[in-house]
């Protein structure tokens, strides 16, 4: 927010130099972000009077004049065309500055002596746009007398600094001059002193012109029209077009620029209707129709639907609300009534049409932020007295205000012991009110203290609130420092955090990478990961204010952030990869949303390059058993998101512990990748369940063990693990482990069969094995995958 200190003045007795008031408001919490002298850069530069002008002597494009500059009469030599005698100018003496460092000295041009130089308007680096066309070219020439001497820039309003002050969302009351000035006020200890509004003379009758319909009061909370008949469309006057280019906004016209200034001054945004380009006489406020379109005041064309709020007549719409007004309703030159609007609009429709559309300005930024209905009514007599001051037209009586639910100021009760202790300081209740009072509150001195609160102030709803407004004008920089108190306790890692570190550095320990992803994506993601509109991945949550639609979504699963991690690198030229990530996922507890999501930690590993199926297999087997996890099974699943055949699901004790396999070529392409991508997701909050991370100590064995190694011809569609099942299911302690070591599918294999390899260990714990004991498991455990799986022995 950008804070003229003379405008300022207007409002507040500010008596202090500027390096303190900046250091005064920054430590009360209006935070200054930058002051701009604007006149720094010019020096010594005057009103002078053009007494004479003749030909030089020596030069057909110059000529020689006398000025006037109040103390002297100086003789400058000059080549400007459009100057003539009697003009009032700005003069640059000898040893004066002007923008771009130029530095003004005595020269002769061609053999005359010149003591100084006349000003354009260029030279004294003034606003171009906002100048009339003949102040544009040549020597600026002052449309008054100002007495001479005098120093141009307190005519250009460059005698004075702006504050640039960073506000934080909670305090659009700030975005306004007035806004500052309380602030200041408050700070300093001094009188707010608001504008007389006083309109002198009002004719005819609003009634007799205009209604207005308001057919959403949830997005539009109040609606207030007044009207200015005998308009005159002219420029307005300097000090207000100084006053706007001050606070970065371009003088249009009289009209125009009064409902800026309102803006800029009180915070209420305003718009002007020329009326006689109103159909029907009435103003309908209503939700865009589906496909409508309009075009704007800055020439774009938008197409609109059923969530932009509008403002319309009978014929069509107008105007987008709080956003910017429609083409169609301009104030032009022939303009000779206007319409004034002063509304409060929902700031969530408001701030997600201007998103939508692309389309910010200065009103939709305060009506984003919240504008106090209340004043909508000051704002609008404010605008019809300013028309009426600067000669722009007559004003008519009355005003037509809709306005259903009426926002009264609110309560806060707080106990003033609790707020001395709270802070930190000990004040007296008539201090704490006297601060709360400077902020334009009333309060009630008691056993507890009776806080009303002000409209505008829509951050303040709890205790702490007030507190903090306690605090700030009090002066943080007074609360004494004191040590914290407490006891201490030694911090423990939970036994899931242990896990999840264990688990991070098996998979560094096997080669790969952390990567840390956005906990938001696109909308379009799953599509890209074919994931069915059934799935339960597809209930998601919607972030009311993204920075973008590729960042709209929560996510739900991590491995579309993995698959764009993976094309990045592909396309980055890195050959090979080997990524994981453990983070959270969310999940809404139910449908509608209603309450805060769920959050499931999963893990993601990644892999691409010379790699295949087992390699991931293997990792997450690795990852399996060191988690202390025994027993499990890959199951065989078809997933649209995996490849048909190369995708299994990891299941123990009835859970679904995670997925894994090669993704769909298809899900591949959507995410531009040209290659074999293996991927693999686990829910941490099942493997945290299961996992097992205790270890238990056996002796070293003291008996030697038999190893026999089976070869078995089997058909292919027969999993491995129905071999293991077999093993296992012998329940014998004498069998110690078991491993498969070959998988073969050759010529001496026949089509459709397949040969696994096993080795198994036998051991008993308090003997030596004999041919016999080992014999007889072991023909048990062929014999069984002959009669179950049709097994062969092969040699």
């Amino acid at each position: 927010m950008l804070a003229p200190i003379k405008w300022l003045k207007e409002y507040v007795e500010i008596n202090i130099s500027i390096e303190e008031f900046v250091e005064r408001m920054t430590m009360s919490g209006s935070k200054v972000e930058k002051i701009e002298n604007i006149g720094e850069k010019i020096q010594k530069v005057v009103v002078g009077k053009i007494l004479e002008i003749y030909s030089h002597p020596n030069a057909d494009r110059l000529v020689v004049t006398k000025v006037d500059v109040g103390s002297e009469v100086l003789q400058i030599v000059t080549g400007a065309k459009n100057i003539s005698e009697g003009d009032y100018i700005p003069v640059a003496l000898v040893g004066s500055t002007l923008p771009g460092g130029v530095k003004i000295k005595k020269s002769k041009l061609r053999g005359i002596e010149s003591q100084g130089m006349m000003c354009s308007a260029q030279e004294l680096a003034l606003d171009m746009e906002a100048l009339p066309q003949k102040q544009v070219r040549g020597i600026y020439i002052f449309e008054k007398e100002y007495p001479l001497g005098m120093d141009v820039k307190e005519i250009f309003g460059l005698d004075d600094k702006i504050i640039e002050f960073e506000l934080t969302n909670n305090r659009p009351d700030c975005l306004s001059i007035i806004g500052i000035a309380r602030e200041a006020a408050a700070t300093l200890g001094k009188n707010l002193v608001l504008p007389e509004i006083i309109i002198k003379k009002e004719e005819d009758n609003i009634q007799n012109y205009i209604d207005v319909e308001v057919k959403d009061v949830e997005l539009c909370q109040r609606y207030l029209a007044k009207m200015v008949k005998n308009i005159k469309i002219q420029p307005s006057p300097r000090w207000m077009q100084d006053r706007l280019m001050k606070v970065g906004i371009r003088p249009i016209n009289n009209v125009v620029d009064v409902t800026n200034y309102v803006m800029m001054e009180l915070g209420q945004p305003l718009h002007a209707y020329d009326y006689n380009k109103l159909k029907g006489e009435k103003i309908i406020v209503r939700k865009a129709y589906e496909g409508e379109t309009l075009t704007t005041l800055d020439g774009n064309k938008y197409k609109l639907d059923p969530s932009i709020l509008m403002i319309a007549d009978s014929n069509g719409s107008l105007g987008i609300a709080g956003v910017m007004g429609g083409e169609n309703s301009e104030i032009e030159q022939d303009t000779n009534m206007i319409l004034l609007e002063a509304a409060a609009f929902d700031p969530n429709n408001i701030r997600l049409t201007s998103k939508k559309l692309g389309l910010r300005t200065e009103a939709s930024v305060r009506f984003e932020k919240g504008v106090d209905p209340n004043l909508a009514e000051l704002a609008i007599q404010r605008a019809a007295q300013l028309l009426e001051e600067i000669n722009a037209g007559t004003v008519v009586e009355g005003m037509i205000d809709r306005y259903e639910k009426v926002v009264e100021p609110h309560y806060i009760f707080v106990d003033p012991y609790w707020i001395n202790e709270f802070i930190g300081i000990q004040i007296t209740e008539k201090q704490m009110a006297s601060y709360l009072e400077s902020l334009d509150m009333e309060v009630e001195i008691g056993k507890v203290l009776k806080v009303k609160v002000p409209t505008f102030r829509q951050d303040l709803k709890i205790p702490e609130d007030i507190a903090e407004e306690i605090a700030r004008l009090y002066g943080y920089n007074k609360i004494p420092s004191t040590m914290m108190l407490g006891i201490t306790v030694e911090a423990k890692r939970t036994a899931k955090q242990k896990l999840e570190d264990k688990i991070k550095k098996i998979l560094v320990g096997q080669g790969a990478n952390e990567i840390y992803t956005y906990s938001f994506n696109a909308p379009q993601i799953l599509d890209q990961l074919k994931i069915s509109l059934e799935d339960e991945y597809r209930n998601r949550i919607q972030i009311i204010n993204p920075l973008g639609e590729e960042n709209s979504m929560m996510r739900t699963i991590l491995m579309g952030n993995m698959m764009q991690i993976i094309s990045y690198n592909i396309h980055h030229t890195i050959e090979e990869g080997f990524l994981f990530e453990l983070a959270n996922t969310y999940r809404p507890k139910q449908i509608p949303i209603e309450e805060l999501p769920q959050q499931v930690k999963s893990l993601c590993i990644g892999m691409y390059g010379n790699i295949d199926f087992f390699d991931l297999k293997g990792i997450v087997e690795n990852l399996l058993d060191l988690c202390g996890i025994k027993k499990y099974e890959f199951e065989g699943i078809e997933y649209p998101t995996f490849h048909p055949g190369r995708t299994a699901q990891v299941i123990y004790k009835g859970e679904n512990l995670g997925i894994l396999g090669e993704i769909h070529p298809d899900v591949a392409e959507n995410f531009d990748i040209s290659q074999r991508v293996y991927i693999a997701e686990f829910n941490m909050e099942l493997l945290n369940q299961f996992s097992n991370l205790q270890k238990t100590y056996q002796t070293l064995p003291k008996y030697p063990s038999v190893t026999r190694d089976i070869a078995l011809l089997l058909k292919e569609e027969v999993p491995a693990r129905e071999v293991e099942k077999i093993i296992e299911r012998q329940q014998s302690d004498m069998i110690e482990s078991y491993s498969l070591f070959d998988v073969y599918q050759g010529r001496q294999i026949p089509k459709g069969y397949k040969s696994l390899a096993y080795s198994i260990v036998y051991r008993k714990k308090n003997g030596t094995l004999i041919d016999e004991e080992v014999n007889k498991i072991h023909n048990k455990i062929i014999k069984e995958l002959q009669e179950n799986l049709k097994a062969q022995l092969r040699d």
